[in-house]
Parts: structure tokens; sequence; C-alpha cells
């Protein structure tokens, strides 16, 4: 048995920069909550992984996954200081049969192996971007382990649920070491793992049930989605097609307007007040981002920067001090819900409040690994060149066929409509350059010929000196169906809401030994303008654009980098109980038109999304 070859390779030796406004954010989410949680979070500041005696299973594990790649893509040597030093630690306490979890031996069977699984991946990447060879015997030893142990007692619960996790370490170690025990421990996961084929066909889950289930887990979907390609690497056959598939299905019964489906916590139908959890909308991204890497193709990106530009800001206050655990599609207020009216389907009353850990604490370690892998996949290794997957600014620089290339990317999409490429070699060479078009533009130039909307434009030529590679994407806005005779505008890979003001109550309290004080405090929000209103016939149309700069922070209400102003009218739209009513009680307008404010979704942190057509 051998591992086949993915389409795309990331960049992991440092060879990618971030710069523009895509550097800023990362810079936002250092100074802010993910970047301080070892400093102010005693699940990682005193957690069991080193020593303490806080949480000992997902926590640190999560936390790292997206600690390291923010400390090395920022070259930060403070913070891959204090990720060395949680590496250190776990090592150190690693047991000499491989064990690596912070566990007594006599508890190991009932110990659930998604954690082993977690910090395996999390190991993985720290070795290729810090180069530490101790990283990676760790790892091998603890890739034994899991061998071992799964033949005695087989994977339960999370474990068995997000088994296909553990193909990505054990694949990071048989490319360096060709030892097909390694695979044949991915099979023999696969076979005591949930097959989620099976969960697809046929489906049964299209209904909105108040029940848990790890099947129906928003979680544990958003992962699941590249279980087949990445077993494909091993096994053959389509990597795309069971992907395509499930996100299809899931769509259909429980699609959002941001491209994501609901699941507070388990999968909730497609009403705009249900919600979705943080952990599923960085799981969807790192699943999109390794379909991408699999098959190249081009439609997980268009879905990866829906979900990046929308979705992952929105439930992130701005400086990214605070997280919501549940995000709504029309969020009028965040206020603790009344505990016999809480609209989430198993989560609690305080799941949409912003905070250090709204609900549970699995997003506030998880949630930090979304901005960074999505830096870490905007430019991709191909055979014969480089793809640009993700339009944000960056550069690369790499080795092709012995000459030095190096690849910026200007630009300020997705709140512009231009990227440009400035290539450079030291010598003539003979390169492929694939530029992924985006499918929510109407049309695409690059150099003045036409590009096609939704796939890679290839450019294979002989390189020599620097050159630009001049982009430009024709987008316009447009009203899209939702459920329910509602719509919801889209200009390009943005979807906007109606900008509500926003008044921030401050709540600091301890619950369970955990301070929340200022700045890694709660917050209630709760709205101080209109926010009941229906689009008119025309308003895609005679939405008026206006442009404003890419400031420090890039996703704001304040100052959002671009807004529309639509032309909408009031209705009589009702709250009940903390959350607007799914449908105004009306579409008749209750006043004239007026032209109002609309902000990208992921600037919003109280937004109105999905409206009916006023009926005048």
């Amino acid at each position: 048995m051998e591992l086949k070859e993915p389409a795309l390779r990331p960049f992991t030796r440092g060879e990618l920069k971030p710069a523009g406004w895509l550097k800023r954010q990362l810079r936002v989410q250092a100074d802010g909550l993910s970047g301080n949680l070892d400093k102010v979070w005693p699940d990682i500041r005193d957690s069991r992984w080193i020593g303490g005696d806080r949480d000992g299973w997902e926590r640190v594990p999560y936390w790292l996954d997206g600690f390291v790649p923010l400390a090395w893509l920022l070259e930060d040597d403070d913070m891959k200081a204090r990720a060395k030093k949680y590496v250190d630690g776990i090592i150190t306490r690693q047991e000499e049969d491989g064990w690596i979890c912070p566990c007594p031996k006599e508890e190991r069977r009932s110990y659930d192996m998604w954690a082993h699984i977690l910090i395996m991946k999390a190991l993985a990447l720290y070795a290729d971007l810090s180069g530490d060879e101790r990283a990676e015997d760790a790892l091998y030893r603890a890739a034994e382990c899991l061998d071992r142990h799964i033949r005695s007692g087989t994977l339960f619960n999370w474990g068995s649920a997000r088994w296909y996790e553990a193909l990505i370490p054990l694949y990071w170690l048989y490319n360096r070491r060709g030892e097909e025990w390694l695979l044949e421990t991915g099979l023999r996961l696969r076979s005591q793992g949930i097959d989620y084929r099976q969960v697809f066909d046929p489906y049964i889950d299209g209904e909105f049930k108040r029940i848990w289930t790890y099947t129906t887990h928003v979680v544990n979907l958003g992962m699941m989605l590249k279980q087949e390609a990445l077993v494909s690497l091993m096994l053959g056959g389509d990597p795309d097609a069971f992907a395509e598939k499930a996100y299809t299905t899931l769509t259909k019964y429980h699609g959002m307007a941001n491209g994501h489906f609901t699941g507070d916590e388990c999968v909730a139908g497609d009403s705009p007040t249900q919600g979705t959890e943080l952990c599923s909308v960085v799981e969807a991204m790192f699943s999109y981002e390794t379909l991408l890497s699999i098959s190249g193709g081009a439609q997980w990106g268009d879905l990866l920067e829906k979900l990046a530009f929308n979705a992952l800001p929105a439930a992130i206050s701005p400086d990214m001090w605070s997280h919501q655990y549940d995000q709504m599609t029309n969020q009028i207020r965040c206020e603790r819900l009344p505990e016999d009216h809480v609209v989430f389907g198993t989560n609690g009353p305080e799941s949409h409040l912003f905070g250090l850990e709204p609900n549970y604490g699995c997003c506030t370690a998880n949630f930090n690994q979304g901005w960074p892998k999505l830096a870490l996949h905007a430019f991709m290794k191909s055979p014969d060149g480089v793809a640009s997957c993700v339009i944000a600014p960056c550069a690369v620089e790499f080795q092709h066929r012995a000459a030095n290339v190096s690849i910026a990317l200007e630009t300020e999409y997705p709140f512009r409509d231009t990227a440009r490429y400035m290539v450079s070699v030291d010598r003539p060479v003979r390169m492929t350059l694939r530029l992924r078009i985006p499918s929510s533009a109407k049309g695409a130039v690059v150099n003045g010929i036409p590009a096609r909307p939704g796939a890679f434009h290839i450019i294979d030529q002989e390189w020599i000196g620097t050159q630009a590679i001049d982009v430009s994407y024709d987008f316009e806005s447009r009203l899209v169906e939702r459920p329910r005779g509602t719509r919801v505008l889209w200009r390009g890979p943005l979807l906007y809401s109606v900008a509500i003001g926003e008044e921030w109550r401050k709540l600091e309290y301890e619950a369970n030994g955990v301070a929340r004080q200022f700045p890694y405090c709660d917050w209630e929000i709760l709205p101080t303008t209109d926010w009941g209103y229906a689009f008119t016939d025309d308003a895609a149309a005679t939405a008026e654009l206006k442009e404003n700069p890419v400031g420090a922070v890039p996703f704001s209400p304040d100052d959002a980098p671009c807004e529309l102003n639509a032309w909408l009218y009031p209705v009589d739209w009702r709250e009940e109980n903390g959350v607007c009513r799914v449908r105004p009680e009306s579409d008749e307008p209750t006043g004239e038109a007026r032209r109002v404010r609309m902000i990208p979704y992921g600037c919003a942190n109280l937004r109105m999304t999905e409206m009916p057509v006023g009926r005048v």
C-alpha cells in the first residue's frame, strides 16, 4: 500500500508571509484572547498537560493547533517561546510506551482518544513550522501507542466520531518514514470509527429536533467533510464526491445564509434565528483547506472564503478578546435568554453572548486555528508550480527547478475587486501559476484575458525577471433566495447585513474558579437603532457601494472597509424572549422606503440579514 500525492501541498517551512490586512488580522488575534490564553485562562495556564491541575483533555491541543501557526506566521519570538514551553512540557511527560496524554495508567481505558489524536495533529504542525526534531520522535512514539491501544480496545465517543483526523499525523509520519504500519493503523481506525457515508445514505436528520447525538453534532459534521478525501489518499476514489453530497444535504435542510449550516449544538434547521457553533466554522474551514489540497478543486476555495470572510469574524468581537459559542443570521441582541425560552437546540441561554467561554470552553481554545490556517493555505505547491488558493495579501518564496521564486499578492480583496501578483525569479524557469477565480464574481480579467469564475486560471509559461499579473473581478450586488420567501444581499464574496447600533454591557464575575475581567470579560450587546426591515424589489440594483479604508481592525462595524446603502422598507417585526421572530408580522411596509446602511456580515456584531421583500 502506498500513499497517493495530493494535488497541492501547503508551505510549512516559513516560506509564506502574511501581509496587508491579513497580517493585521493575525496581529489583532495575537494581541487578543487566543494570543493570551496561556496567561489568563486556567484551562491552558494550569493545564495537566504541563503539570497543573486543570483540563487534561482537548483544550491545550486545540490551542496549540492555532497558536503555533499564529506565532510562526507573525515571526513572534515571545509567542514561539511560549509554544515551545508547552511542547517541552508535553514531550517531557510522555510515558516510555509513547502514551502522551495526562492520564494515569489505570484510567487509560476510559480516556477518550480524541485528545491523543488532536495532540498528534498539533505536534506534526509544530514540527513542520519549528523544525524541532524532538516533536517528530514524540509523535512517532504516540502513533505506536495509539496503534497498540486500539488493538486491545476500540474507539468510543469523540474518538470514534473524529477518527479520520488521525490520518493527518499518520500520513505526515509515513511521508517521512515510509513504514506501512502507519497506514494500517489508519485503516484500523477507519474500521472502528463512525463512517459518515452511512449517515447520509439515507439521511434521516433533516428535521430539527432538540436531541443531542454524535452524528448530528455540528462540529463533527464540519470535521467529517474531509473524511473520504483523506481516505482516498490510501485507497483511491473520488476525493470530492462524498464531501459534495454531505455539504449539499446539510445546506438543503440546515443551510445558513453565510454558506455554513446550523448547529446549536446539533443541526437545527434553516431558521435565521438558529445558531451555529464557532468550532464548527473553523473545523469546516480546515476541511475545505484539506479538500482543496487533496483534490485541487476550486469550489472548496469558494466555500472556505465564504466562512473566512463572513461566518468566522461574525462570531468574534473586533478586538478578538471575546467570542460567541453560537452566531445567528438575524441577531438583534446578545442578552441572556430566559431559561424557559432558549431558542438553541441543546445549548444554554448564554451561548450567543460574547465572552471568555460562553456555553462551553471548547471554542475558546479552538477558534484560534481559523485565521492562521487560512493564511497557511493561501498559496500551495503543485508538482509543476504554485497555486493561489485564498485571495488575501501575502507573499511566498520557494525554489522551483533550481530557480528562486518569489510571489507577492497585493490586494484588499474581499473588500475590493482587484489583485496584483508580482512574480520574480532569479533565472528563467518554466512554471505553472494557478490563480483561483472566485465563483462569486460575474466575470474576471487576468492581464486583459477573460478568466472563468469558479475555476483556476492557469498561466503556464517561462518566467523571466519580474512580471506583474493584474486581476480584476466583476462583482455585482444580488438578492439571493432563502427559505420562507426571504432574501439576503450579497456582493462578491461578502454577505451584507443591516448595521444595528450597539450598546455593549460588561459582565465581570467569577464562575468555577475562572475570572471574567476586562478585557477577557463577558459582554451583552443591546440594539440602539431600528432593525425591522424588508428589501425593496430593486434593493440590489440600486444599492450604492461605499469604500472605506481597510484599517487596523479589518472586521469592525464602525470602520467597515466597505458598505452598501440600500433601499429598505420598515416593517412590523417583533421580538420574543430576546430573539426576533423568524418573519415579520407582515411584509407590508409601515412607512416609505429609506436608505439603510448595510455592512459586511463579518463586521456586524448585531445584524439583520435575512429579510423578505416588502409587498407594497
